[in-house]
């Protein structure tokens, strides 16, 4: 893991990138590799790959970070990027697997309550996807705005989206 943390920074070749993060997405099922990515800085270095041109380099660290947002001491990492995960649904093509990377890790990151006024901004974005996307970005969406509704202090919020 030590040894794709490093080539994952030493390197700026995309299709090496989408390899190691897939690895690192793989890897990250099992929750001993989560802390171990975690202790390595993997998840800041990760996310750096959020502001990365190539989308496929993007799509893939999402994927990473959201099998890494299985535990709390993760998600409290990851949280930093949110608003640029929103920035990076509402920028994507629509029903795009980049989009829909996001969406899934919005869920993850959206499962607490602790998140949600970083995804506020976002709502109307979410509810132009519930109406303008295909099954699967509705269902994602879905599920992000479920989450977002258990909190009664996003009532307000949900309610007065601009869609």
């Amino acid at each position: 893991l030590q040894k794709l943390i490093h080539l994952l920074q030493a390197t700026d070749d995309p299709l090496i990138q989408e390899q190691v993060l897939i690895t690192l997405s793989n890897s990250a099922a099992f929750s001993v590799n989560q802390d171990i990515i975690r202790n390595l800085d993997g998840l800041s270095i990760i996310g750096g790959m959020l502001s990365d041109c190539v989308p496929k380099v993007k799509e893939k660290a999402l994927n990473a970070l959201n099998n890494l947002s299985m535990n709390i001491k993760n998600q409290e990492e990851i949280q930093v990027y949110i608003t640029q995960v929103c920035r990076n649904v509402e920028s994507a093509p629509l029903n795009s697997a980049l989009q829909l990377a996001g969406l899934r890790l919005l869920t993850n990151m959206s499962v607490t309550s602790d998140y949600h006024h970083k995804m506020i901004n976002s709502i109307p974005c979410f509810l132009h996807l519930l109406s303008e996307g295909t099954e699967r970005t509705q269902i994602q969406v879905l599920k992000v705005l479920v989450n977002l509704s258990a909190n009664p202090a996003m009532t307000r919020h949900l309610l007065r989206a601009q869609v």
